[in-house]
């Protein structure tokens, strides 16, 4: 027989454990400690209202459309992209949330822009 000592397959396992421990509660700390998106919102100084297309007056078409908003420091909109709503009514909804101006802030940010298109407008 052979005199070598005998380790059993657990103990490399236990440290590979105690890795892998080690690097979830690295990650969790990280993931709590960056900002989530929604934390990213800037107050609106100056709103436009945007035009309601009289085409999709005439189809009674409504809707919420929710917008990305990309913000300089300055507080300018340089960027816009429609993340939901009706086509014919995100083009209107573009324009208008271009105009707006929002409050400065420490560098580029995106902020969620929720629009609500409503035929009594």
């Amino acid at each position: 027989m052979n005199n070598s000592r005998f380790v059993p397959p657990f103990i490399p396992l236990q440290r590979t454990g105690r890795r892998f421990v080690l690097a979830v509660a690295v990650a969790l700390m990280l993931a709590f400690a960056i900002p989530a998106r929604a934390a990213d919102q800037r107050a609106v100084l100056s709103r436009c209202p945007p035009v309601y297309p009289e085409i999709a007056k005439r189809m009674k078409i409504s809707g919420m459309v929710r917008l990305e908003v990309t913000v300089d420091a300055a507080g300018k909109v340089t960027d816009v992209k429609t993340l939901s709503g009706n086509r014919m009514l995100s083009a209107a909804a573009e324009d208008a949330v271009r105009k707006w101006k929002f409050e400065p802030g420490p560098g580029v940010s995106t902020v969620e822009v929720p629009l609500n298109f409503a035929l009594s407008q």
